[in-house]
């Protein structure tokens, strides 16, 4: 989308660079969690629930069988996705909260509606982030929030997301919060290791086109 879109997803590339953030943890200390972040369990159930949402909706916005199918094989790692993104966007609530930085109703409300504008309407939005991004339509206003939240945290930390200073204090105020937060990932659903960006590549907005903007493209 236009500016304001790329404001956030500039927010991606600091992570590519950055120090291991979440890994996993070493054995099953909290009996069905797929991950706890602050002491607070993600639960398999609400993962599980998670993801059955993005696929209802997958499945009500394609009415091709065909399609459908390759949608599902496209997105086959929805599962370990969403649980990522969950994480991630916890990570970024409790720097954001570290820094001061609040997302109102209004922000959000002003926010969808420029961002409906561009797309064509709202049924066009939410098709959008369903397609681009793994986000059901029942969700979409809280990842505009957490959006929003990446954007403010930048902004009140004085980073200025096209330089490597800013992208490393972005990533310092994600880091200190991650440690506060001790983050532990069920092994089940794979390690993280943002350096490698493979599972830090999700399907979000603000942890968007990382691998296109770090990484040189193959001839």
């Amino acid at each position: 989308m236009h500016r304001r879109r790329r404001t956030a997803l500039v927010l991606s590339a600091v992570i590519v660079a950055a120090a291991p953030l979440l890994t996993a943890c070493g054995n099953d200390a909290h009996p069905g969690a797929a991950a706890v972040v602050g002491g607070q369990r993600i639960t398999v159930a609400q993962l599980e629930s998670r993801v059955n949402e993005v696929r209802a909706a997958q499945r009500a916005a394609i009415t091709d069988e065909t399609q459908y199918e390759q949608t599902i094989a496209r997105t086959g790692g929805l599962t370990r996705d969403t649980l990522h993104t969950m994480v991630l966007d916890e990570v970024l609530k409790r720097a954001a909260e570290d820094a001061g930085v609040g997302v109102s109703r209004k922000d959000v409300q002003d926010f969808r509606a420029s961002l409906e504008q561009q797309a064509g309407g709202a049924k066009a939005l939410e098709t959008a982030w369903l397609q681009q991004y793994g986000v059901a339509p029942k969700r979409l206003e809280d990842s505009l929030s957490t959006e929003i939240q990446a954007q403010k945290l930048a902004a009140a930390l004085g980073a200025d997301m096209n330089t490597d200073a800013g992208k490393a204090t972005f990533w310092k105020a994600l880091s200190d919060a991650s440690k506060k937060l001790g983050v532990d990932l069920n092994p089940r659903y794979g390690a993280w290791d943002v350096q490698k960006s493979s599972r830090v590549d999700a399907k979000t907005p603000w942890v968007r086109e990382i691998t296109a903007a770090a990484q040189p493209q193959s001839a």
